[in-house]
């Protein structure tokens, strides 16, 4: 019979944080993948593990996701880790479980720590609907094309990013959403958490007085339903009615629907719009 694939999560920082049943798999499995093995080294020691182990990363996870499924054709299983957290989030992984599917692989994800949702629960900010867009993509044209989509974005939004790139980051963010309210977590699980409920002005101006320090999730307000709407009836306004109803006749609306939509769209009354065409 083949073998499976374990997708392990592991501890953010806090090693307590590893659940009984990831530690029984990473001891029972035939081999361990991780991104990096001279860090995953010493959470295999500090627990007594001495499952064998292999490199899974970035720059190689085509090639050695083939060999892994090899292994896995051949009965092993195997338990994949990343540096910290929940496997597949913002890393490789997600290859690897991809590649697992389409050669038939059986695969199964033991949950824990994943600092993304940590840092949502602990920010303060509605939790209920959420964007996770992990890094921002370093192509400049990718980028850019990001921050456009989350001008617009109603839900929670949350970003990683390294402390010497924060700052930098934290002005692109407050150009492209303006001056919304913001948590930034840093340490998470650690001695030294902290959640920093602020505005990207102020956490600007903060972090460019104090050093930065431990990787940090920035969890950001969603732009408000109302503003979308000001915003969008201020677009309307700069129209005639005449050319308002244009738009919605030039994609095919009859004329009472076109009316229909003109006068939810200014927000007025149907009565309004036909005296106005009159």
């Amino acid at each position: 019979m083949a073998g499976k694939l374990y997708l392990c999560a592991t501890p953010i920082g806090n090693l307590e944080d590893i659940t009984l049943r990831v530690l029984r798999t990473l001891k029972e499995a035939d081999l361990i993948a991780a991104e990096d093995t001279r860090n995953s080294i010493h959470l295999l020691n500090h627990f007594d593990i001495k499952t064998p182990l292999t490199s899974y990363h970035e720059y190689n996870k085509i090639e050695k996701a083939y060999k892994l499924v090899e292994k896995m054709r051949e009965g092993q299983n195997i338990a994949l880790i990343t540096d910290a957290g929940t496997p597949g989030i913002s890393d490789p992984g997600e290859d690897l479980v991809r590649i697992c599917y389409e050669q038939g692989i059986e695969v199964t994800s033991l949950p824990g720590a994943a600092a993304c949702v940590t840092a949502l629960t602990l920010s303060g900010l509605p939790t209920r609907r959420f964007s996770f867009e992990a890094f921002l993509p370093r192509d400049k044209k990718e980028r850019k094309a990001v921050l456009e989509e989350m001008k617009a974005d109603t839900r929670t939004l949350i970003v990683y990013e390294a402390p010497h790139h924060l700052t930098a980051t934290l002005h692109e963010l407050l150009s492209a959403l303006g001056d919304r309210r913001i948590t930034v977590c840093r340490e998470l699980t650690k001695r030294y958490e902290t959640a920093f409920r602020t505005t990207f002005s102020e956490a600007i101006a903060y972090y460019e007085a104090n050093e930065v320090r431990g990787e940090c999730v920035i969890v950001i307000e969603g732009k408000k339903r109302e503003e979308i709407i000001r915003e969008q009836q201020a677009v309307w306004e700069q129209m005639s009615v005449q050319e308002h109803m244009e738009y919605y006749l030039a994609q095919g609306a009859d004329r009472k629907t076109a009316m229909k939509q003109v006068a939810k769209d200014r927000g007025v009354s149907k009565r309004d719009i036909y005296k106005e065409l009159l």
